[in-house]
């Protein structure tokens, strides 16, 4: 029997629920379709699901067709809930990608695109809703292959396609030409190296086209060769009604047995399988399979565990930053329930803020800041607010730099040697080393990097998250006598400030986030919308023809500039515009002095990131400055990357 796990993916009101429900319709898991708009989906059994009528957290349900056994991974749709849709694609085999006929291929429908082309994820295309009134079957296949690959063809008969699809690949026209066919293994190679994405036809509301796809993912799907070794993938993290922390992982080698330990001292006290909202308690789970493992504490989201590496960072990250109104709550419930929440998303990045006795979350947009705001008060009976909000700006760096922390109060003892160096952008913070064990032992480098790793760091211009930074151990010192605890972290975090210092404000870097749009105007709104988007700063295409009598505007622009602008577009094209947003990573601040002197943040005041280091002298520990530390360190400069 083929087994392999499937996800779906689709912009919002493609139909991806709907066509779920087909799917487990045709599987036999249920007895009838389940409608978003009745609160009934069977993968959308979470309340605040049911309420909204969209897709919030991915959820597992488990089907057979004939000799397929398939893992349904249903995945948001919304943009505001990428970065966990990204997680998922990490442990697919193969995903459906739904796209609406009447919308065609949305700004999301592309991102989506981009994901699955990062992880190289095979595709089918199911194109739903294909009973709408006007809709052209051969118009929507002609912007399938325009806008995403030419390789998306018709697969309810792939003879008829043979000419195109070896036209994909040199090795199959060859054979094609030689044999004039091409033979079942090599469709499905086609389709697994994502040279053919096949594409079918339906409206899954009338259950119309599904049993083709369910047709095509049985003939052309082929079970992924399992790792020698055991791994796993964590894709996702929850709690249940319970309070029980749950760790969702895709098992990609070997064997998990219940009770068996899953990291150093954390042991799978249960596993289970879900269906929906129901779950199965199992004892084992083999290679390919998907499971739930209750019993971990510190597992997260993209994590790798035994032979399968970490996860890069997901591309889209949170682009606002709100301030929580506690309208009474108690302060440590409030940081507690927004601590659990930040467990199962990391990004949600909670700051609890000494100088302003505020917390701060970051999101993506608004309905996550409400989704946010619903489940403080239905999980854990907080009824806050937040503020308006801000725009959530980074820093980088551009200059390689050495950054040097010594901490050597009495009888501690530990050195550190950084180098920093500008990172890919949207790499985030990579941390390495090049340190020679004979310099500071295994141990001793690997409590540095996790230090390192633990904490999040900030730039000095404004004190925002560092970000796009690589940083290299290249040196240190400890003592085996004097060194213990936490020497080599406080040595860690001062000589990563001290490297930012050293680079100084021309070599430090601050970054806003930008959106991509794609903007939908009646004729005679254009030459407004053009104005406003230049005065943005942004960039903006060709005026293209869109549907109906609209035209289409695409381009990008920052998000201090467009975050508010789908109200100013309703307003002078009175209600006929449609402003579509969608993150596109960050780019340095045009001008950046009216920011940092806004903020009038102090480097050195930040006591809880301090640059300056702690030396011992005449059996007592005394502080150095940032700009002193190269002149007292203990340990010569290990790269050219010097204090300039």
């Amino acid at each position: 029997m083929s087994q392999i796990v499937t996800g779906l993916v689709a912009h919002v009101d493609a139909g991806k629920t709907t066509l779920s429900e087909a799917l487990l319709y045709h599987a036999g898991v249920t007895r009838q379709l389940g409608r978003v708009d009745k609160g009934s989906a069977f993968l959308d059994p979470d309340q605040l699901e049911q309420q909204r009528g969209i897709t919030i957290f991915p959820h597992q349900a488990e089907l057979s067709f004939g000799d397929l056994k398939l893992t349904l991974l249903d995945t948001p749709g919304h943009i505001d809930f990428l970065a966990a849709t990204e997680r998922v694609l990490a442990v697919l085999d193969y995903a459906i990608l739904v796209v609406s006929a009447p919308a065609g291929v949305q700004a999301t429908t592309r991102i989506l695109w981009d994901l699955l082309d990062k992880y190289q994820v095979p595709t089918f295309v199911f194109v739903n809703k294909m009973d709408a009134p006007g809709v052209d079957q051969a118009a929507v296949l002609a912007q399938l292959q325009d806008e995403l690959d030419p390789g998306c063809l018709p697969f309810k008969d792939p003879a008829a396609q043979f000419e195109e699809l070896a036209l994909l690949d040199e090795g199959v026209m060859d054979d094609y030409l030689t044999n004039g066919e091409i033979t079942p293994a090599q469709l499905r190679s086609l389709i697994k190296n994502r040279r053919a994405f096949p594409v079918y036809f339906g409206a899954a509301l009338k259950d119309e086209g599904v049993a083709d796809l369910i047709k095509g993912l049985t003939e052309w799907t082929q079970t992924p060769t399992p790792t020698p070794d055991f791994g796993a993938r964590v894709f996702k993290v929850s709690h249940d009604e319970r309070g029980n922390r749950l760790t969702w992982l895709r098992v990609t080698g070997g064997n998990l047995r219940a009770k068996a330990e899953l990291l150093p001292g954390q042991k799978a006290d249960q596993l289970r399988v879900y269906n929906g909202a129901k779950a199965t308690v199992v004892q084992e789970v083999g290679p390919g399979q998907v499971c739930t493992v209750a019993g971990p504490t510190s597992t997260v989201p993209g994590q790798g565990i035994g032979a399968v590496e970490e996860q890069a960072q997901p591309r889209f990250r949170p682009v606002l930053t709100y301030g929580l109104d506690q309208r009474g709550a108690p302060f440590d419930q409030c940081l507690a329930a927004l601590r659990q929440l930040e467990d199962e998303e990391p990004l949600l990045g909670v700051v609890d803020d000494p100088a302003t006795q505020r917390l701060y979350v970051q999101v993506m947009g608004e309905v996550q800041l409400e989704i946010l705001t619903q489940r403080l008060e239905e999980e854990f009976g907080l009824t806050v607010g937040f503020d308006e909000g801000r725009i959530r700006y980074q820093e980088t760096l551009t200059t390689p730099i050495e950054g040097v922390g010594h901490f050597e109060p009495l009888r501690h003892y530990a050195e550190v040697h950084l180098l920093l160096e500008p990172g890919a952008r949207g790499s985030g913070l990579t941390f390495a080393s090049q340190c020679h064990v004979d310099v500071l032992s295994n141990a001793w480098q690997g409590q540095i990097l996790t230090a390192l790793k633990q904490r999040a760091h900030r730039g000095i211009l404004v004190g925002a998250p560092l970000t796009d930074v690589k940083v290299t151990l290249v040196g240190g010192k400890g003592s085996i006598v004097h060194t213990v605890g936490g020497d080599f972290r406080q040595a860690a975090w001062r000589a990563l400030r001290q490297g930012l210092m050293e680079a100084g404000r021309a070599g430090n870097q601050l970054l806003e986030p930008w959106y991509n749009f794609q903007l939908l105007v009646p004729t005679e709104a254009v030459g407004h919308a053009l104005t406003d988007l230049q005065r943005f700063g942004g960039e903006v295409s060709q005026p293209q023809a869109g549907p109906g009598d609209l035209v289409r505007l695409e381009g990008s622009g920052p998000v201090a500039k467009l975050r508010d602008y789908a109200a100013t577009v309703r307003a002078y094209t009175h209600g006929q515009g449609q402003l579509t947003l969608t993150p596109a990573g960050s780019r340095p601040v045009a001008d950046p002095t009216p920011l940092i002197e806004a903020a009038n943040y102090d480097p050195v005041g930040d006591l809880a990131n301090t640059p300056d280091s702690v030396f011992c002298a005449h059996g007592a520990g005394y502080p150095v400055t940032w700009d002193q530390v190269p002149q007292t360190m203990h340990v010569p400069y290990q790269t050219t990357a010097q204090p300039r």
